[in-house]
């Protein structure tokens, strides 16, 4: 028998490109009865299976999260908008932990995070070394499914301009044909919200890395 509203979900990063999409889907999905978003400001946003918190990732308390099954954490910056390179790293890899950890105190048994395609510890990028961490560090928490999502140059309306990033998008829609074989082609911000539903729903056990060419399958 299909679960029909019997899980509750945390969502971190709800007000970016991939974590915008991804509330409405979780907001319209019939089998979640409650999603509390956390953030540091609250969303203009309002539904009925909605809970918003406002909270700093860097004082988060577990026991101020509600007991919750699944949790997807799509929190990230750009070294631009942060500042520095300390800066950047408090977001995408020290907040991303400490939602994390308590997450898993909060008893969620499914966590799925968005870092990027490249992601490695033992990158010379600091961007792909700092994902890489990440990955490794979620892997050693020990959830019963941990579902990494590695999109390629994400494709969609931010809120807050990146001149160099749209160049690159408007240059990625008109080499999109040529793109469209490789694994490492843009992806639209609304698929890989898709596709990480349909992991979420699948919960495969342990931990699984899915890059964005699998992405764009499992987000049609």
């Amino acid at each position: 028998m299909e679960e029909t509203q019997t899980r509750t979900a945390l969502v971190a990063g709800a007000s970016g490109l991939v974590g915008s999409h991804l509330l409405d889907a979780l907001l319209e999905d019939a089998r979640y009865r409650e999603v509390h978003s956390l953030g540091r400001r609250p969303l203009p946003k309002q539904h009925p299976k909605l809970v918003q918190h406002t909270v700093d990732f860097a004082r988060l308390d577990a026991e101020a999260l509600p007991t919750a099954q699944d949790a997807f954490c799509t929190l990230g910056t750009t070294i631009k908008k942060a500042g520095s390179q300390e800066a950047f790293r408090a977001v995408d890899h020290d907040a991303v932990l400490a939602f994390a950890r308590a997450a898993k105190k909060a008893g969620v048994q499914r966590f799925l995070v968005v870092t990027a395609l490249g992601a490695n510890p033992r990158s010379r990028v600091f961007y792909n070394r700092v994902k890489g961490e990440v990955e490794e560090a979620l892997k050693a928490m020990g959830f019963e499914s941990l579902v990494i999502l590695q999109p390629s140059l994400l494709l969609g309306e931010r809120a807050e301009s990146r001149p160099g990033e749209h160049a690159a998008i408007l240059a990625s829609r008109v080499l999109a044909p040529l793109l469209r074989p490789l694994a490492s082609r843009p992806i639209e911000a609304r698929t890989v919200a898709r596709a990480i539903v349909a992991l979420a729903h699948a919960a495969p056990q342990g931990a699984r890395v899915v890059p964005s060419g699998e992405l764009q399958e499992l987000g049609r």
